[in-house]
């Protein structure tokens, strides 16, 4: 369940009636009256987000629009708008809100300065409709912003902030009590990025007895305590970032922090402690072998990886390599970039056609997860955490069994 909808309802204030629409879920209704329509967006669905824009807009209904798209493509979604949010919204959406009412919107909203994170306002989920997010219900949690390492793919910091900032673990705690919630993803770049804090705020979730969820980096689990306090305050999956199992394209993509000597280490913590894990892996580096696809499958095979995701290096725009790529002429379309569900390929690979690249990605994912394959990696589902890796696996099949041309994500 996403946060920030129901998190820019928490800033609203409150004599405005806000109405919230999650597209994935139920359909717009585009004639109805309203004064002011805001619509966050990433890249991926940006053109949708123009095309919705257009429409209230054609009934001469303001339009504000703001998200991580916005923050590299302010120009191109000023065109679809009247107005754009750029950055954090805490400094700029009440001025956006006071604006609208006055009739005085200006075009660009820019937020000067990282949002500091004590004292946030609560997301307000009750405007939502909770039937339709099914039985068990997971509920987006954000403790942190930002992140402390520097990849050379990543753009996320370039919007988040230089600086990784953390919530106070008591407010983390009062927002999860308030909602009364008991499946938890901590929606964060990096769970763990202060290892101090996490820790504090790992302790202060033991008496909730929640299942929880996150993203961190892969060195962390060769740390005992860490990993034994995350088992015990309520940890179901993490999903980790490792990226390569080749050392020279660990380098090469900026992964300083990713040692492959340790990952069997690694990986055998988790399988000890029955944590659920999914890890990411990044294909079409400069310094792959040819043989990256067939070691990489017998690498997950050995150690029993319960979920994997693969991907294709892409350039995001704002990053060293994007700057790199575009330099060398090596980017395919730049428009492309980012906007489009499924595997493509937006550079021309080294080793490999794009076209070949693409295709050898999809097929690693579907040798992966083969029932054989699934068989053989997995545990029989007797507990939480091997319930959690087996519906990970079946929602990939469904999805690696998509159409080749374009996997249309919103279909599984």
């Amino acid at each position: 369940m996403g946060l920030t909808l129901p998190y820019l309802a928490g800033l609203t204030p409150p004599d405005w009636d806000v109405t919230l629409v999650d597209e994935q879920l139920t359909g717009i209704d585009f004639g109805a009256p309203a004064d002011l329509v805001a619509i966050t967006t990433w890249t991926i669905n940006s053109l949708r987000a123009y095309e919705v824009a257009e429409r209230f807009r054609e009934r001469r209904i303001p339009v504000i629009m703001g998200g991580p798209h916005t923050y590299f493509y302010r120009e191109e979604a000023a065109e679809h708008c009247d107005a754009v949010g750029i950055g954090e919204g805490e400094a700029i959406w009440p001025t956006m809100l006071e604006d609208a009412l006055r009739g005085r919107l200006k075009k660009y909203y820019q937020a000067e300065a990282p949002t500091a994170l004590s004292n946030l306002p609560l997301p307000r989920h009750e405007l939502l409709d909770l039937s339709l997010y099914g039985r068990i219900k997971t509920f987006s949690v954000q403790t942190s912003r930002g992140c402390p390492f520097r990849c050379d793919f990543c753009s996320e910091r370039l919007y988040l902030g230089e600086d990784y900032r953390f919530r106070p673990a008591d407010d983390v705690v009062e927002e999860i009590r308030a909602g009364g919630r008991r499946n938890i993803f901590f929606a964060d770049s990096n769970f763990a990025g202060n290892q101090v804090h996490s820790m504090e705020l790992m302790e202060a979730l033991i008496p909730l007895r929640l299942r929880w969820s996150s993203l961190w980096p892969a060195y962390l689990c060769t740390k005992g305590d860490f990993m034994d306090l995350a088992k015990r305050s309520g940890l179901l999956h993490v999903n980790i970032g490792i990226e390569s199992i080749d050392q020279q394209t660990l380098s090469g993509l900026g992964k300083k922090n990713n040692k492959v000597r340790q990952y069997k280490e690694i990986l055998s913590n988790l399988r000890r402690r029955e944590i659920s894990y999914s890890l990411n892996f990044i294909f079409g580096w400069d310094t792959e072998r040819k043989d990256v696809f067939s070691s990489t499958l017998d690498f997950l095979k050995e150690e029993k990886v319960p979920a994997a995701y693969f991907n294709i290096l892409t350039p995001h725009k704002g990053t060293a390599l994007y700057d790199r790529m575009l330099r060398e002429d090596r980017i395919i379309d730049v428009e492309a970039i980012g906007r489009w569900p499924g595997i493509h390929c937006h550079i021309q690979p080294k080793q490999w056609s794009a076209e070949e690249l693409e295709e050898k990605v999809k097929l690693l994912h579907q040798k992966f997860y083969t029932y054989p394959s699934m068989f053989t990696r997995l545990s029989l589902p007797l507990n939480q955490s091997r319930i959690a890796s087996w519906v990970i696996n079946l929602s990939q099949r469904r999805i690696g069994r998509g159409p080749s041309e374009k996997e249309n994500f919103d279909d599984y």
